[in-house]
């Protein structure tokens, strides 16, 4: 048995059930997935078996999850769920019915600029909520970005396929990426979020003309291009391209960082700014044309009395039956509207059924054989005075009859657990998520609360309310006590002007300042005297921040 048949008809943590598998990487193995918690399709990427093994890798693989957790944009893969034990790793994420971007621009070739327009503004607007979050993705490239039927993109993978790259070069192997890597990430520098604008760029630019800007025999060969080339014009491939497109497009794939839009939101801007002007060309205020000027223009008192009444009889004739017809398309519209959603369910009856009774059955079967119209909220019971898994209450009642709306029968269960002991587990040091997980796991219910700390890191748990190691009844709820960090102290920026370096070197650190070094500059006091500091006298600033001095060189 293969790595992915051991995973189907599994069920993950009591919750996740696989159910077949729709695509696999060099890390990751990725499957349909039905959460039985919540009643809805999702996709749950597994670590391949091989690479769990890996400590380091591991720990990335739970960091990069645990942040991109955190986001929560339309136009980005939403994550759900992370799930890592000794056993398995594993992220929950939203299920996408489409195509990769490469594949619908493998199809289409060019495309229009005003459908790159439309796609470019989605996919920075995804890069600016992650920028905002401090978080990079990386690897921005047409595979890693999923289009919906209805036009919506939806960036995936933030940090993850930075991690499944490596997996492929440490293999041998090459997946496109170097044809989108900025700069300075192919001079092996850390990326920040000036990088995947660059790789946004190369993305554009591909949209737009139907090919790469850079391509070569070897990977080494792309990546020398991307740091010393310039790319062909793209309106010499494509003269229909808007020229103020190609610059935002070029201007974004800079090779020069200083020369590059320096945050997705000043892209944004521009692209906006593009699309407003592009459409005032395309729908010009009345009595302009594209083809208007040059024509010559005839002032009102050059029209003779005869034309101007004809043009006057016309303007109302055109404004009439103008105005006519917007009312009739008001009146249209407004009909779909009310037959849609109010007119159509007075003629047409809802369907209805009457609520089985769940009570006394066990809730694993009615999950696993209930018809899919019913959406069930579960409540956890502890009590020994019946078995655990069983149905020990329900809303509605049953008997009551019920119309099927169209997200389904919301039914509400109360389902028995076993009141057993537990002892609390010791989950200080860990990430307060993972503690949280852990946790619920094991049947309690979890409240968080902020304290700082000088030595437990920043979201990590400082402590458990009842401790570890007492016993309490299952399903309890625990505080767990997170850290926030150290407490930030604040102090008054002293006056150093006219002291001796040294002398302002030790009146920094009386203050619980820390000296960053000094600038030398030509100035009439004595060397070695003060003349300046980075940080205005006065000014509230956090305890141990580094100050510069700038230092007279003397009178020479």
């Amino acid at each position: 048995m293969n790595e992915e048949e051991k995973y189907i008809g599994k069920l993950l943590d009591d919750r996740y059930e696989i159910l077949e598998t729709i695509g696999e990487g060099g890390m990751a193995l990725v499957f349909r997935a039905l959460d039985h918690r919540l009643n809805r399709y999702v996709a749950v990427k597994i670590m391949r078996e091989e690479m769990a093994k890996d400590e380091e890798f591991r720990r990335r693989f739970c960091a990069e999850s645990h942040a991109v957790a955190m986001l929560s944009n339309p136009n980005i893969v939403a994550v759900y769920d992370v799930s890592h034990s000794d056993e398995r790793e594993y992220i929950v994420m939203e299920l996408i019915s489409g195509i990769t971007l490469k594949q619908y621009m493998d199809k289409k070739g060019a495309l229009d600029w005003k459908e790159v327009v439309h796609f470019a503004k989605q996919i920075t607007r995804a890069l600016s909520h992650a920028h905002e979050r401090g978080i990079i993705h990386r690897d921005i490239k047409p595979q890693n970005i999923m289009l919906l039927r209805d036009g919506t993109l939806k960036v995936a993978d933030f940090g993850i396929a930075a991690l499944e790259n490596e997996v492929y070069e440490n293999n041998g192997q090459t997946i496109g990426s170097i044809h989108y890597i900025a700069p300075e990430q192919a001079r092996g520098n850390s990326p920040d979020a000036r990088s995947d604008i660059y790789s946004l760029g190369v993305v554009m630019y591909e949209m737009l003309t139907g090919r790469l800007p850079y391509t070569g025999n070897t990977l080494a060969e792309i990546a020398v291009k991307h740091m010393n080339a310039k790319p062909e014009p793209m309106r010499s491939i494509i003269p229909s391209i808007p020229e103020e497109l190609e610059r935002i497009t070029l201007k974004a794939m800079n090779a020069d960082l200083s020369g590059r839009y320096q945050t997705a939101g000043e892209l944004l801007a521009d692209l906006d700014e593009f699309t407003h002007s592009a459409m005032l060309q395309e729908f010009p205020v009345e009595g302009e044309t594209e083809e208007s000027s040059p024509k010559p223009v005839l002032s009102y008192s050059e029209l003779t009395k005869s034309s101007y009444h004809i043009r006057r009889k016309k303007a109302a004739r055109v404004s009439f039956l103008s105005g006519a017809f917007a009312l009739l398309l008001s009146a249209l519209f407004l009909f779909v509207f009310l037959w849609n959603f109010w007119v159509r369910d007075l003629f047409s009856p809802a369907e209805r059924i009457d609520l089985p009774k769940f009570v006394g059955s066990r809730y694993d079967d009615v999950i696993r054989e209930a018809d899919s119209i019913y959406n069930f909220v579960i409540t956890d019971v502890y009590t020994n005075d019946t078995e655990p898994g069983i149905i020990i209450s329900q809303k509605p009642d049953p008997g009551r009859s019920m119309s099927i709306e169209n997200d389904g029968v919301t039914v509400e269960i109360s389902v028995s657990r076993s009141m057993t002991s537990i002892e609390v587990p010791d989950v200080s040091g860990l990430d307060y998520r993972s503690a949280a997980d852990q946790l619920q796991k094991m049947g309690f219910s979890v409240e968080i609360e902020s304290a700082t700390s000088d030595t437990v890191a920043h979201n990590c748990v400082i402590s458990t309310s009842p401790a570890s190691g007492e016993m309490v009844i299952s399903g309890s709820t625990l505080y767990l006590s997170v850290s926030s960090g150290p407490e930030i102290i604040y102090v008054e920026m002293p006056n150093l002007i006219g002291l001796s370096e040294d002398a302002a070197i030790k009146k920094l650190e009386s203050n619980n300042l820390s000296y960053a070094g000094s600038n030398w500059i030509e100035s009439p006091l004595d060397r070695g005297t003060v003349v300046g500091q980075d940080v205005q006298i006065g000014e509230s600033i956090e305890e141990h921040s580094k100050i510069t001095l700038q230092v007279s060189l003397g009178n020479n």
